[in-house]
């Protein structure tokens, strides 16, 4: 706004009754830089330093009556913060009870000066790129390749199998129809983002989109990245031409000329939940974010999350799901045993990875890394814990005494705390012990094991055995000629409201991995999880499962809010809330001691209460918390004179927190 005076700035600051919009005076010499969307340091009293923050609007006058203090500088001239991310984050806050600066931190990366420098410098061209149009393969109609149409929302159940790109590389057909998306709405000349929960996601779907479109159309902003090249891949994102931006769960708030499309890939992932304030879910963001831009929405997976089938059900997104004639060939088997023994793998088991071994790779599925990290009472079969810190007890290698591990004690003296029994027993072998056993069943048989500790991303087309755990398995040339899924009654032994959403997703998702027709077999589980597996129906027990927490009042077919903090800041927050806005709350209770790296972060008296209420009321339960949180931080003062302090937070708040038990 030329010959604006005022600066309306949102500082970047943790305390959340200073989140707002200020006033600041813009002096003369800072006239032709201040612009909305860059970066300046502006002084905060309440700091008592210069604070830094993003200029939002500018303004001939102050809403403020009194003397406007004035910027201190401007950072630098690029226009980091566009109008759309600052209503994004505003609204993206709201929603949760949080602030909108603790949204932009997910939004922004750091400054890189020379990046920036650089960036500015350049020219750069704001022409449409000349890209063919493409139409997504795989499915009964098509529908996904309208997609990219205004306004369309879609729940997309991915073609279950393997593709080869042009250069030879084998991906998921999932990465292939994303792309496809992608590149039509670059055609059309809107951008498109696509979230995936880690770097095995990004690898194929960058790899898939080097066979679309040049290189310059596509930014990966990937939390893995170094800094420098995350900033250069955001500043790109700023540039008045359209792209395909990829990346992790923050990629949902990155800017986009023309927003067309954005895409989640695999939404139940944990990974897409965000563990900082205001711990927003990339499926929120991207809902809130197709609301405020119309672009189309794309909700993908090999399952059906219970969230996705809710927006189904109430119409907010449209079913589409693949040719049920390319689903893979799952066979259910008998239990496992808990012993040594080989029936931990049953016969049907043992065939099917030996006649797939003929002619390729075995893909076998285990619960977790390790040699065996997870040990029992040989007698009741109680978990066995540290006698000093209460931490799981496992075995570091074959033959080695039992150990804590979180401390590392040694249990050499070790006796049940139910019925006092001094031995213990494997409950769940580590995927190192897997491939030991496998390697001797399986003599002159090449052995890889991928986990956390071993990156293995794909493998070739030869005979061998591929041990992996949950979400660690690799992409095999051609697909696997058998996947053993083991290990499936100890995945559903964890205590969650989604377990079983969650092992249905591991499986499928390495079920999806087998070459077309090969056997997918399934070890030791029944009952709907196994039926859904096997006729290849996940919407089905989506379906299902969202009508027992319907019954239940469990999320999400309601929404909630966990209030943690001392019991006076907890009993206040609900207090605040009007009758009529909210079903019920739940506690409040004491919280019961972290254990872990966590522990200090939960005060010793703290309780949490959970409130329960319907979508229609989200607004107002957000607004009524979020004043809740401002009066509880406005009286956690500190000492006079000393600046530096910042009081702990007596109320936390976290709304539709996935681990509510």
């Amino acid at each position: 706004m030329p010959g604006a005076r005022v600066a309306r700035v949102i500082v970047d600051t943790p305390l959340p009754q200073l989140d707002r919009l200020f006033d600041y005076a813009i002096p003369e010499r800072l006239l032709d830089e201040a612009a909305p969307g860059v970066r300046v340091t502006v002084p905060l009293r309440t700091a008592g330093r210069l604070a830094t923050g993003y200029i939002v609007d500018l303004a001939d006058h102050a809403e403020f009556d009194g003397t406007l203090s004035k910027i201190e500088s401007v950072v630098s001239a690029a226009r980091v913060l566009t109008p759309e991310i600052a209503d994004l984050a505003r609204r993206v806050a709201d929603r949760s009870a949080g602030s909108a600066s603790d949204v932009l931190r997910l939004a922004i990366p750091p400054r890189m000066v020379r990046v920036e420098k650089a960036w500015l410098a350049a020219e750069h061209d704001a022409e449409p790129p000349q890209v063919a149009p493409v139409v997504a393969r795989g499915y009964r109609d098509d529908a996904p390749g309208r997609a990219v149409d205004e306004s369309r929302r879609i729940a997309l159940d991915a073609v279950p199998r393997q593709a080869r790109l042009h250069a030879g590389t084998w991906v998921g057909a999932w990465a292939v129809t994303l792309a496809e998306l992608a590149a039509r709405c670059v055609a059309s000349g809107r951008s498109a983002i696509i979230a995936v929960p880690d770097y095995r996601d990004l690898d194929q779907l960058q790899a898939t989109l080097g066979d679309l479109l040049p290189d310059d159309l596509v930014a990966r902003m990937d939390a893995a990245q170094p800094n420098q090249d995350r900033y250069r891949a955001f500043l790109r994102c700023l540039e008045p031409a359209p792209r395909v931006i990829i990346g992790n769960r923050s990629a949902v708030y990155a800017p986009a000329h023309r927003l067309g499309m954005i895409a989640i890939w695999d939404d139940s992932d944990p990974l897409h939940g965000e563990p900082l304030a205001p711990y927003a879910h990339a499926r929120d963001v991207a809902l809130v974010r197709a609301e405020q831009s119309g672009c189309a929405l794309v909700l993908a997976g090999h399952t059906r999350s219970v969230e996705a089938q809710r927006l189904v059900e109430v119409g907010w997104l449209t079913s589409v799901s693949p040719d049920p004639a390319i689903v893979p060939r799952v066979v259910v088997t008998a239990a496992q045993a808990d012993d040594g023994t080989s029936s931990r793998v049953p016969g049907g088991a043992w065939r099917a990875a030996k006649e797939g071994l003929a002619s390729g790779p075995v893909l076998v599925q285990v619960a977790r890394p390790g040699y065996a990290p997870v040990l029992a009472c040989a007698r009741c079969g109680q978990a066995a814990r540290c006698e000093r810190c209460d931490g799981p007890l496992g075995l570091g290698s074959a033959g080695a005494a039992p150990s804590c591990r979180w401390c590392g004690a040694i249990a050499a003296h070790w006796s049940c705390s139910d019925c006092r029994a001094t031995t213990v027993r494997l409950v769940t072998r580590g995927s190192a012990r897997t491939a030991e056993e496998l390697g001797r069943a399986f003599p002159g048989v090449r052995v890889v094991v991928s986990d956390g500790e071993r990156r293995v991303t794909a493998v070739d087309g030869r005979p061998a055995l591929i041990v992996a755990t949950r979400g660690a398995e690799p992409v095999a040339e051609g697909g696997y000629r058998a996947v053993l899924l083991l290990d499936g009654d100890r995945m559903l032994a964890r205590e969650s409201l989604s377990v079983g959403d969650d092992c249905l997703r591991w499986w499928s998702n390495a079920a999806a991995l087998a070459a077309l027709g090969s056997p997918v077999v399934l070890v030791g589980v029944a009952g709907p999880l196994a039926h859904a597996l096997a006729t290849w129906k996940q919407p089905e027990y989506a379906a299902a499962q969202l009508a027992d927490r319907r019954t239940l009042r469990f999320p999400p077919a309601v929404r909630v809010a966990t209030l943690t903090g001392t019991p006076k800041a907890v009993t206040d927050a609900v207090s605040s809330l009007s009758a009529g806005t909210f079903i019920d709350v739940l506690g409040p209770t004491p919280v019961e001691s972290v254990r872990g790296p966590k522990q200090a972060s939960v005060a010793s008296d703290a309780v949490r209460a959970i409130v329960r209420f319907e979508y229609a009321h989200g607004a107002a339960v957000a607004a009524a918390l979020r004043s809740a949180i401002i009066r509880s931080a406005t009286k956690a003062r500190r000492p006079r004179g000393d600046r530096g302090y910042r009081p702990p937070p007596t109320l936390r708040v976290r709304f539709d927190d996935p681990e509510i038990s």
